[in-house]
């Protein structure tokens, strides 16, 4: 073999081999990570990845998600042309046509919807990715429809409210400068690897860890010094059990509470009838642990909470649970201190960079007058104030009812209708519609319905703008041009805005412009993020100083800290409770416990997947290759029922069936299944009602069900 051959085997980058190393980011999962890649070309294709080492956020790391990024990329079902629907609604029939036919198509459809039933009966819909929102959403308003919104009507924006209504804006923990680290659902090996290794050091440093999760994790086995294997739902019960412990010791901090809290009376009054043995009967875990865990989160401090958003919120009662969990910060004095929970300002798509930037005023200044309430937004009215967007969870109903205004249009951007509690419904609001366009990389169960289909590109076939955690900042690249017909998502509205002739000149300059105006008062252009292949340090780029946030005043009503949420108070009289209470979060389902013994958890993480968007990948699918669902190892003996053994789950919503998985990592009485697989997804068993009425965030995580054996044919 010559010594080029070796160097091409090896996939060396160089002159004699002709590959080059071009830089990009993976966006596979959520812009928390959005880590750095190294792509190796070699005549316009990628034959290999890597982690970019000097990337200041991922340091060389990817999960097992990004380096199946080359199979992802280059799948054979990629869209390759715009389609146009030729059969039934979800039969999957459809003929090529041209960019210019399927533009008219989508303008004339859009523009009638508008002029017969008003501009808000189109709703503008993204799922993933993130990077382009903002101009879908400047789009959406300059259309004249208030009805944008996202899949964060599912992810994250639950926990953001909860922070908003208790103290003005979100918050990260100082685990550096903390003694002990009460992590709610913390698992970062499945589902932040870059946290993972981070958690690892700190637990070399001798912080103390308190894990809360209902299964038993890698997380609970190499940090965990107390495991609370906790009944899914019950955290706020949990919570609320600790603040009584904390405050019948004296472990509060007094001075805190009286100088920079608002409503402690009234807290303190509910949360005194959840003493050990209630906390212990609804929690399911025992007192003594339920003492020692507060008792060591209480008196060892400072102390701070890291928490998994969507474990938290995917429950009916999701929204007090997470406050409950907020107010032990206010409780114990750690909040905006030291080694506590530290306030922080959001610069880009959540991310708290440390820099200020013009990102909702880029859409908010084109925002139409309200002749109606967004979709959602009078069933989840708390949701309707802090949320710039629809609260898309009830889409379905009023798609299917006309009510209070009929919706007849929607524009799909990675819209996956698996996100949707009782997913057939919202496949039965699809096919209602007058017209439908989804814009994605696949053809998906949700694009079957539509009638165009855009094929677009990945984040190796397009450049975007990113802030990074630290004070970074960068703007991509594409290393490959975009694959067949594919365009990037601002390219594709770019161009429909202008055939549909919208009156909004700086939309219609495109994503550049976009970006422009949201960095206009930095000291960095966009010349100065592309000439660089690694992010940049903003020089005015500043990390929140402990205790200035609580000095200036806190963002609420009364610029304390509120156990009393003022917020919510206005919603008193429509049954919202401005104190973090606890309910069950079965009591809504018409499903009799003898009946339905087990409690259902969807969306449990595994580190191979994120939601349906890679289970078509051989690599990752490989790591679980069917469907499964995990039970507890003597439920599953008391049943019968073996490894592999095929099953059924059944709940008043539906039914699905997968091969059972007993382990005894699974808590006797819960079910756990991830979802997104296409033979077995799990929001079918999910009820659309099955809601929590602060946030209008899905029980995802808490339902009843029963399981099945299916005999062998």
């Amino acid at each position: 073999m010559s010594d080029i051959e070796k160097l091409m085997k090896a996939k060396i980058a160089c002159v004699e081999t002709g590959i080059e190393i071009k830089r990009t980011l993976c966006d596979i999962c959520c812009p928390v990570m959005h880590c750095g890649v190294d792509a190796y070309v070699k005549d316009g294709k990628i034959i290999k990845i890597e982690g970019t080492k000097e990337h200041p956020r991922s340091h060389g790391k990817l999960c097992t998600k990004g380096a199946g990024g080359r199979q992802y990329v280059y799948r054979e079902d990629r869209l390759k042309t715009p389609l146009k629907r030729v059969g039934e609604r979800g039969e999957g029939r459809f003929e090529p046509v041209s960019w210019d036919e399927a533009y008219r198509i989508i303008a004339d459809n859009l523009l009638k919807v508008r002029k017969e039933y008003g501009a808000d009966s189109v709703a503008f819909f993204s799922g993933y990715t993130k990077w382009y929102r903002q101009y879908l959403h400047r789009f959406a308003y300059s259309f004249g429809s208030i009805n944008y919104g996202s899949e964060c009507s599912t992810c994250f924006k639950a926990s953001e409210m909860a922070w908003a209504a208790t103290v003005g804006l979100d918050s990260q923990p100082d685990m550096e400068n903390s003694n002990v680290i009460l992590g709610f659902a913390l698992n970062g090996f499945h589902s932040n690897h870059l946290l993972s290794k981070r958690l690892l050091r700190l637990r070399e440093q001798g912080k103390k860890f308190i894990i809360i999760d209902p299964r038993k994790t890698p997380a609970t086995k190499k940090l965990a010094d107390i495991h609370l294997q906790i009944q899914p739902g019950t955290d706020g019960a949990l919570a609320l059990g600790m603040a009584n412990l904390i405050i019948q010791n004296n472990w509060h901090d007094k001075e805190y509470i009286e100088k920079y809290t608002y409503g402690f009376e009234e807290y303190a009054e509910y949360v005194s009838q959840f003493d050990l043995a209630t906390t212990a009967r609804l929690t399911g875990l025992k007192e003594e642990d339920i003492y020692e865990a507060t008792k060591l989160y209480a008196t060892n401090g400072p102390a701070s909470i890291m928490e998994t958003s969507c474990s938290i919120t995917h429950h009916t009662n999701g929204f007090q649970n997470y406050r409950a969990m907020i107010c032990l910060n206010g409780l114990t004095g750690n909040f905006d201190r030291p080694g506590g929970q530290i306030p922080e300002q959001s610069t880009f798509y959540d991310m708290p960079a440390g820099f200020r930037m013009y990102e909702h005023e880029y859409y908010l200044d084109v925002q139409p007058d309200r002749k109606h309430d967004a979709v959602g937004c009078r069933k989840f009215p708390l949701w309707s104030k802090f949320m710039d967007e629809m609260q898309a969870m009830d889409l379905s109903r009023q798609i299917l009812e006309g009510t209070p205004y009929p919706i007849k249009a929607v524009y799909g951007a990675g819209m996956n209708m698996k996100i949707f509690p009782d997913t057939k419904k919202m496949a039965e609001a699809l096919k209602s519609l007058d017209f439908f366009v989804d814009v994605d990389l696949f053809m998906t169960s949700t694009a079957k319905y539509a009638d165009i289909v855009l094929p677009a590109c990945t984040s190796y076939e397009r450049g975007e703008f990113k802030a990074y955690i630290g004070g970074y900042a960068t703007y991509t690249k594409p290393v490959i041009e975009p694959l067949y017909q594919s365009k990037s998502d601002v390219q594709i509205l770019k161009e429909l805005a202008d055939v549909m002739e919208l009156d909004d000149e700086l939309l219609r300059q495109g994503y550049d412009a976009e970006i422009n105006y949201m960095i206009r008062d930095l000291s960095f252009t966009i010349d100065d993020l592309k000439a660089s292949d690694l992010p940049i340090k903003v020089k005015e780029a500043r990390e929140a100083e402990p205790g200035e946030f609580t000095k200036n005043g806190m963002g609420t009503p009364t610029g304390k800290f509120e156990f009393y949420s003022n917020y919510i108070a206005e919603f008193k009289d429509m049954g919202l409770s401005p104190i973090p209470t606890y309910s069950g979060t079965l009591d809504d389902e018409d499903m009799d416990r003898k009946e339905y013994p087990f409690i259902l958890v969807t969306g449990s993480r595994l580190p191979n997947a994120i939601h349906s968007r890679i289970h078509n990948l051989a690599w990752a699918r490989s790591l679980r290759k069917d469907p499964m669902v995990d039970l507890n190892l003597e439920d599953a003996r008391d049943m019968g029922i073996e490894k592999g053994d095929m099953v059924e789950i059944q709940t008043i919503t539906g039914s699905i069936r997968m091969k059972a998985n007993p382990s005894v990592k699974i808590r006797r009485g819960d079910v756990q299944l991830y979802h997104g697989y296409t033979e077995a997804n799990a929001n079918d068993l999910i009820g659309s009602r099955h809601t929590d009425p602060y946030s209008g965030f899905p029980g995802f995580k808490s339902s009843r069900c029963r399981i099945v054996p299916v005999p062998c044919s």
